[in-house]
């Protein structure tokens, strides 16, 4: 392995643990809780009517109270007596809570921590199930819809991007750049509502299902009729997602083909008499991926994400509904484990970049980069 991977692998490891540790306390910091959650739904209470001894109580079950060191005890009197003297009057109540609060938070981050590198993500304050169980499932949902939708977007953008910008200022080139800027601006949730009002709810065009990835009792089905009607249920969910996609890719090929055909070398390879389809696929295409795989590399974490506005109006159970989901509830550990995961993603999509700019163009190296 090169010596500039590996200090890059290294390098990823204090920054993941800054994001974590950064998240971590930015979700403790949100208003409400899951314990205050629960006895209100339980109880039919408002906040203020529920007593501190029951909240507790909640907040111990749930893991988020535990008891503090004696030391670090000590360390909050010596703290408040050197800023506000010894006499109690004097020392503000909301310090020591904010001590307090950072105690107990950076104790739970640590067992948290320790958990996570055994790959245990916890129990979701949910529904009590196993995140990791919960992720398992939801996953290659997303996966599976995102992954279509990333083959469907490239297979058709790209071609068509280098097309537009070898006939530059044609006809075909402005038609194709008016029609992806109008796409491009439709809002998702509203192409959403358009498709199921139009094609699924009956009214007009029955032709899809409304929501969910699959028939009641699909299960029954012999294999290629139960892979048809999961396909079915997908049209809607993926058109939605790729048209954006459509306009998005397709004006950033443009671009960039339009920059690399201008190149000396370009103009060199037509001056020699190269044949024109190597002249635009091997010189000039291959160099414009560059730009391109800076783009691949931000569409690892997408992958896995999910999209919640697409999963929530198709009824979707995808990493994007999970994550929603667990915000509306107050889930901590999958909320957790979510921006855990796609913090990782992020950086390992990174390091891929780097390695697919040395297989784009042999001229980098990581050597090089070391040395610079």
């Amino acid at each position: 392995m090169s010596a500039y991977l590996l200090k890059r692998i290294l390098t990823m490891i204090p920054t993941l643990l800054g994001i974590m540790l950064i998240t971590f306390f930015i979700v403790r910091l949100a208003p409400g809780n899951p314990a205050t959650l629960k006895l209100q739904a339980a109880q039919g209470l408002k906040e203020t009517a529920v007593s501190q001894e029951v909240t507790d109580q909640m907040l111990k079950l749930y893991g988020l109270k535990v008891d503090l060191p004696a030391g670090y005890e000590a360390f909050i009197a010596r703290v408040t007596d050197a800023i506000y003297g010894s006499d109690p009057k004097d020392k503000p109540h909301a310090s020591r809570r904010a001590l307090e609060w950072l105690g107990q938070n950076g104790i739970q981050f640590q067992i948290w921590l320790g958990n996570v590198l055994r790959l245990n993500f916890g129990t979701s304050f949910k529904d009590h199930r196993p995140v990791l169980d919960k992720i398992k499932e939801a996953l290659p949902i997303t996966l599976t819809l995102n992954l279509i939708e990333f083959f469907l977007a490239y297979l058709v953008s790209i071609p068509l991007g280098v097309y537009a910008a070898l006939r530059r200022e044609s006809f075909l080139d402005k038609g194709v750049m008016v029609l992806l800027f109008v796409l491009y601006s439709l809002p998702t949730f509203w192409v959403a509502y358009l498709l199921l009002m139009y094609f699924a709810s009956g009214d007009h065009l029955n032709w899809f299902p409304m929501g969910g990835l699959h028939s009641e009792g699909v299960e029954n089905y012999p294999f290629f009729m139960k892979l048809g009607n999961y396909a079915w249920h997908l049209v809607l969910p993926v058109v939605t997602m790729v048209y954006g996609s459509f306009a998005f890719i397709t004006r950033f090929s443009r671009t960039t083909m339009l920059e690399v055909v201008k190149q000396d070398y370009v103009r060199t390879a037509w001056a020699k008499g190269l044949p024109k389809r190597k002249v635009i696929w091997k010189h000039a295409f291959r160099n414009s991926l560059i730009p391109q795989i800076t783009l691949l590399g931000t569409l690892l974490p997408a992958l896995l994400g999910g999209s919640v506005i697409i999963e929530q109006i198709f009824s979707i159970p995808g990493m994007g509904k999970l994550a929603f989901e667990a915000i509306g509830s107050r889930d901590y550990p999958t909320i957790m484990a979510v921006t855990t995961i796609s913090a990782f993603l992020t950086l390992l999509s990174l390091l891929l970049s780097d390695i697919a700019y040395a297989i784009a163009d042999p001229r980098i190296s990581f050597e090089e980069k070391q040395a610079a």
